[in-house]
């Protein structure tokens, strides 16, 4: 399935955000113009004009009406979404690298980077609710490393503030007084400089990229590390599915760095992987440069990358990964007929069966497995969506009296209505 391609900055981005309903984009760049799109089709329906200097990151708020963006300017800006209108500027001694709104949009943290003497900062400031109440006054201002700040977020209840950056060390503090709380093992973190980091739905947990060549999963609350995702690139962005264990990885070699014209040299794939087993499930090829960002639509089922061109994945990855696991799970349909029919799909890289429900029966729920599936008596009902696409193999299945299910192979690229009849014939004769 093909992205959608989604063009109108002029130099390299450098960021991307979902508001919280997904139906808005928020894309940053070295152009210094912030510009958002419609998630649904990639439409580009306006920029917020005002910086001077690279956007390096932003936030908007939860009722998606005030935007945040930090640049090389030194100022970090808010914004009003639906009109683009500039409300206030925080100015700053060094450029602002990294942003995040509180939950509740009553706080921002903002990092600014080491500049001539002055080292990396994080800065808490108040976001009043109306603008004319708006003040430049830094609540608490936190001294950071040496090194730059690449990412500063939020933890549970705005109790901390979680950042990592250049010196490889993830780093909590108290949010309220500025004491720092904990910071990451050497032994088992990060070797080299992080530069992405994004929290779980929950917030229980925190997933953070690195020059390393890995990614890693980090306890909120203890720092304790949980996995480690291995890959054969430096990382740059990270993202986790919001509705699966979905972990997504991307970077590459540094495009000034690729010495051939082919651009599997520099692999620039973003990679999927098992949150659970740490294993590679899949990825998407078709980047010429490193992917810089990864973000997830909140729906779970939509994903863009970013290079130099926005590329956004709707059909393709809610086909061939995400809904792959929504369908492995022990689903119950209903109907009050002893009659179903059911058509699997084999997908091939990710080695499960997929299955979709035409004639479904009340009280039948499936369960799949790499080699069977396993039919059984459901009382719940729970409701199914239904999603049109192409299978790369089909698999028709049969019911044999141990309920076990045993799919044979079929070369229709797609099923037929004769197909359908001839599977409910036959569950007939077996008297289900």
């Amino acid at each position: 399935m093909r992205p959608i391609l989604m063009k109108g900055h002029e130099r390299p981005l450098t960021f991307l955000k979902y508001n919280r309903d997904g139906d808005l984009l928020f894309s940053c760049a070295k152009d210094h113009n912030p510009t958002v799109w419609f998630a649904d089709n990639g439409e580009r329906l306006g920029t917020y004009r005002g910086h001077n200097g690279a956007v390096w990151c932003c936030d908007v708020s939860r009722d998606s009406t005030r935007l945040i963006t930090g640049s090389a300017d030194q100022t970090a800006k808010l914004w009003n979404v639906q009109t683009g209108q500039q409300l206030f500027t925080f100015n700053f001694d060094s450029p602002a690298r990294s942003v995040d709104f509180s939950v509740g949009d009553k706080l921002a943290v903002i990092t600014t980077d080491p500049f001539m003497e002055l080292t990396s900062a994080l800065h808490v400031k108040r976001i009043a609710r109306d603008i004319s109440d708006q003040t430049a006054e830094s609540l608490l201002v936190l001294k950071g490393p040496q090194g730059r700040i690449n990412r500063a977020l939020w933890g549970p209840l705005n109790k901390t503030i979680i950042s990592g950056g250049e010196d490889a060390i993830i780093r909590i503090w108290d949010s309220e007084t500025g004491k720092l709380l904990k910071e990451s093992d050497k032994e088992s973190g990060h070797k080299k400089t992080i530069t992405s980091l994004v929290r779980s739905v929950d917030g229980s947990h925190f997933l953070t990229g690195s020059l390393d060549k890995s990614a890693k999963l980090w306890d909120t609350r203890t720092l304790t590390l949980i996995k480690t995702y291995v890959t054969e690139r430096p990382v740059n962005a990270v993202a986790m599915s919001p509705l699966l264990d979905h972990v997504v990885i991307g970077g590459g070699q540094d495009a000034s760095a690729v010495t051939t014209t082919d651009h599997r040299a520099g692999k620039f794939e973003a990679k999927f992987f098992d949150k659970i087993l740490q294993e590679e499930i899949g990825g998407v090829k078709g980047h010429f440069g490193p992917i810089n960002a990864l973000a997830f639509n909140p729906d779970g089922k939509r994903l863009v990358c970013k290079c130099n061109i926005l590329r956004y994945y709707d059909r393709f990855i809610q086909v061939k990964f995400l809904q792959m696991h929504v369908a492995i799970v022990q689903l119950p349909f209903p109907i009050e007929l002893p009659l179903f029919a059911c058509v699997c799909y084999l997908c091939s890289d990710l080695r499960h069966y997929l299955c979709e429900f035409y004639l479904c029966c009340p009280l039948l729920c499936i369960s799949s497995h790499l080699h069977y599936l396993q039919l059984y008596r459901a009382t719940t009902i729970h409701e199914f969506d239904f999603f049109s696409y192409s299978p790369i193999s089909t698999l028709v299945c049969t019911v044999v009296k141990s309920m076990t299910i045993c799919p044979s192979f079929c070369t229709a690229a797609a099923p037929s209505p004769l197909l359908f009849a001839a599977i409910v014939f036959n569950l007939l004769l077996l008297g289900l």
